[in-house]
C-alpha cells in the first residue's frame, strides 16, 4: 500500500476517534442534566498567577453537595465536591480583563471559603442566586447562613 493510503487511513481513524469523543461528551452532559440543577460553573484550580488558572465546567447540586465536572472530561464521576455546610459564601466580583477570556461570558467570580481554604467560583447571575438560595436552604443549625 502507497504512503499516502497509510495517511489517508490514519487521519479518517483520527476523525473517527475526535467524532466519537464529541458524542461522548454530549452524551455524558445529558446523563449528568437529566436531574436537573445543572449549570455552568468554572473553578480557579490554581492561584499562583493573578487572573489565570480557570477550568471551565458543569455544576450540579446533588442533595447536600455541590459537584462540579470538567467540561471536556467524559469521566461520569465529579472532579471536585463540596458539601453545603462546608461551603461558605464571602463575595463576588467582575472578572479581570485576563480572566474575561477564559471564562463563559456574563459570569461573575464567587469567592467562598471551605475548611481546606479559599475557593474561587465563576458561574452566571442566575446560577448565583441559585447558590446563594442553596446555601441558604440548609437546615438550621446545620451551617451559617449568608
Amino acid at each position: 500500500m502507497p504512503w499516502w493510503q497509510w495517511l489517508l487511513d490514519g487521519l479518517a481513524v483520527l476523525v473517527a476517534l475526535l467524532v466519537l469523543y464529541g458524542i461522548g461528551l454530549v452524551v455524558r452532559r445529558r446523563l449528568l442534566s437529566r436531574d436537573g440543577g445543572t449549570f455552568e460553573l468554572s473553578v480557579r484550580l490554581r492561584t499562583s498567577n493573578p487572573g489565570h488558572g480557570w477550568v471551565l465546567g458543569l455544576g450540579r447540586y446533588q442533595g447536600g453537595r455541590l459537584e462540579w465536572f470538567r467540561i471536556f472530561s467524559l469521566s461520569p464521576r465529579p472532579k471536585r465536591v463540596w458539601g453545603r455546610s462546608e461551603l461558605q459564601y464571602v463575595g463576588r466580583r467582575a472578572p479581570v480583563a485576563g480572566e474575561s477570556s477564559s471564562l463563559y461570558a456574563d459570569h461573575v467570580v464567587v469567592e467562598c471559603t471551605t475548611p481546606q481554604g479559599p475557593v474561587e467560583l465563576a458561574l452566571g447571575s442566575a446560577s448565583l442566586m441559585g447558590l446563594q438560595a442553596w446555601l441558604e436552604a440548609a437546615p438550621p443549625g446545620t451551617a451559617e447562613h449568608i
